[in-house]
């Protein structure tokens, strides 16, 4: 079983010895390159080495097993039996997972675009409150964000609000999030203290770099303007202010939290070409199975994905129908519970797939 792993162990094992030779070290590019190559099939190649380990010593333990006629020494080798084939397999699983096809976008930072639905100024509240759900989690992974725009409302809310997130396979753990979110509370613009729903949508788009998504100078029209923040007034002095149109699609965006009209400028063309990556990529996920779309989701805005319930302090995910009443800590950015069993889920979908087309 997973002979084909063989070349890949030897291939790691040869970049541990060519990470250490001296004109490497003397070739950072390389050396960089190479180093990430390494860490990229690090988890196979180290998995497969245990693989082999236990398959080893349960191949041993099996013929001590025969050749044994102490009863006592019998009994505890078939526990150690038992044990060394239950790990075997549990190994084995997670093999099979790191063989799963790779998602290219998973090691891509991403935009974090949030905008107030149904709902109001309460739909607003919330957007603003899932912002701060989103910068809590990525303190906990130590993951960096900036802010790219934002536009509030009196009451401290947020119509739309779009953030850049930096570090270590972010996509990969964000990709789920995108779609209708819900809540269910009493308003704060509420004076009956009767529970209303509101919706905001999150859009989750990888950093798409220039090889990624090719923009024409034609296709773009840039206008800049003065910055004005809250109830309208000036920020700057100058106009600073970006706003990039791209004509054949007629998608807008806007960039006014740097002082530097340039870099607001290249900020908003890389947000312009996040979502225009953003829109292949669910282009891709509309060819995919009936059952992946409607058990796990296309990440499509129009998708309701989850429901956070104030009055029961209940958090539920409509996908893998899950519901844990850790609302408080969800709210602060605790979220790995819920996102943990999201790609556990998709993983054990994707097996199932794969198990069907090999038989």
């Amino acid at each position: 079983m997973f002979e084909n792993l063989k070349s890949i162990s030897l291939r790691y094992d040869e970049l541990g010895e060519k990470l250490n030779d001296p004109q490497v070290l003397s070739d950072q590019t390389k050396w960089q390159a190479l180093s990430k190559e390494r860490a990229g099939i690090e988890p196979l190649a180290t998995a497969y080495a245990e693989f082999l380990r236990l398959e080893t010593e349960l191949s041993q333990t099996k013929e001590l097993l025969q050749s044994e006629s102490d009863e006592d020494m019998k009994s505890f080798l078939k526990e150690e039996k038992d044990e060394l084939e239950q790990a075997l397999q549990a190994k084995t699983e997670e093999i099979k997972i790191l063989l799963l096809p790779k998602d290219p976008n998973d090691g891509k930072n991403v935009y974090v675009e949030i905008r107030a639905g149904a709902g109001g100024e309460e739909a607003a509240l919330f957007a603003s409150e899932i912002y701060r759900m989103y910068s809590r989690y990525a303190e906990r992974h130590g993951w960096k964000s900036e802010l790219v725009s934002v536009n509030q409302t009196e009451l401290g809310g947020v119509k739309e609000i779009i953030f850049l997130v930096r570090g270590k396979d972010v996509y990969s753990r964000m990709k789920f999030e995108s779609g209708v979110q819900r809540v269910q509370r009493v308003p704060v613009t509420e004076s009956t203290g009767k529970i209303q729903s509101s919706t905001i949508t999150v859009a989750i788009m990888p950093e798409a770099e220039e090889v990624d998504v090719e923009i024409r100078p034609e296709d773009v029209r840039v206008d800049v303007y003065r910055s004005s923040g809250h109830g309208g007034q000036s920020v700057n002095t100058t106009d600073s202010a970006v706003r990039v149109t791209h004509l054949p699609t007629g998608l807008v965006v806007t960039c006014q939290d740097e002082k530097s009209q340039l870099k607001n400028r290249d900020r908003a063309m890389s947000v312009l070409r996040s979502r225009l990556l953003e829109i292949e990529i669910e282009k891709q996920e509309s060819k995919l199975s009936s059952e992946r779309r409607q058990q796990v989701g296309t990440g499509d805005r129009s998708e309701k994905i989850r429901t956070y319930n104030f009055p029961q302090t209940r958090v539920t995910d409509h996908r893998i129908k899950y519901t844990t009443h850790r609302l408080e800590a969800v709210m602060d950015g605790d979220l790995d519970e819920i996102i943990d069993r999201l790609i556990a889920y998709y993983q054990a979908l994707m097996l199932s797939n794969s198990n069907e087309k090999n038989e």
